[in-house]
């Protein structure tokens, strides 16, 4: 299997080390206008760096575009004479509709959009994947090379920018919720370094939690509050001070931004 990363930015190359770390043998082409700051992976030994966008997709099966938005038409235009039949698109830019895609390369593609988050780097990527007709054929080459650095989830592209925000900018979302908790182990006492791994590795297990157990998060909540005591105190507090409803105006105020993004590329 012969991959191209179209775009070896920061989710370009954290793909890329989430399929390299799971499978080894893949052959991977990586293009980045300056190549020099993307060379050290070729220690993995079977991948060619290049600026060359038409070389990688020449050369490659399956291509994944992760580069800005206002890019991949221009990119698309480019190369689409070397695009045929065998090619796999994978494409993972925000607000760029299949539409768009077909309207520039043609519908006789197989043609998949995916939103992974940085944690594919880790193996810890929730990716949301949908497709066009002639790509559903494919969505399952799309579902078992993201479930290798993660978990996906097949949905209708018209949710595509509601996961986005939940999934792509939640991990920024998350990371400031454990940031906090850091902050406030730190008033209590601890140093930098513990609080940070009490809070990271807290929230892990909640999240483990509720994967492994198929269970509710209040459910979890109920069997550590106990009557006047500091768990639900705590919460209270938090809820009174608008926790839930900061994080969800937060949601929101992401989703409407992304929603005039798509209105400027329209």
């Amino acid at each position: 299997m012969k991959i191209a990363i179209i775009g070896a930015g920061n989710l370009g190359l954290s793909i890329a080390k989430g399929i390299l770390n799971a499978n080894g043998k893949t052959q991977m082409y990586l293009t980045k206008r300056n190549p020099l700051e993307i060379y050290s992976f070729e220690k993995y030994g079977n991948v060619i760096i290049t600026s060359d966008n038409r070389e990688a997709v020449k050369n490659a099966d399956i291509l994944i575009f992760a580069v800005q938005p206002s890019q991949l038409q221009a990119i698309l235009e480019n190369t689409k004479d070397l695009i045929c039949q065998k090619h796999v698109i994978i494409s993972t830019i925000t607000g760029f509709s299949i539409a768009k895609i077909e309207a520039i390369i043609g519908t006789e593609h197989h043609i998949i959009r995916s939103m992974p988050n940085t944690a594919i780097s880790v193996g810890k990527s929730m990716t949301c994947i949908c497709a066009n007709k002639k790509g559903e054929t494919k969505i399952d080459l799309a579902k078992a090379i993201f479930n290798k650095m993660g978990h996906t989830l097949e949905i209708p592209e018209d949710q595509m920018q509601a996961a986005t925000v939940i999934c792509a900018s939640g991990i920024a979302f998350w990371m400031r919720l454990i940031r906090a908790t850091t902050q406030g182990a730190i008033q209590l006492g601890f140093d930098a370094k513990e609080a940070q791994e009490l809070a990271m590795h807290t929230c892990n297990g909640a999240a483990s939690l509720l994967i492994e157990s198929e269970s509710h998060p209040e459910a979890e909540i109920d069997k550590v509050t106990t009557p006047q005591g500091c768990t639900i105190q705590g919460l209270n507090e938090m809820e009174h001070q608008g926790l839930s409803s900061s994080l969800i105006q937060g949601i929101i105020a992401s989703f409407d931004k992304i929603s005039r993004i798509k209105e400027k590329q329209l």
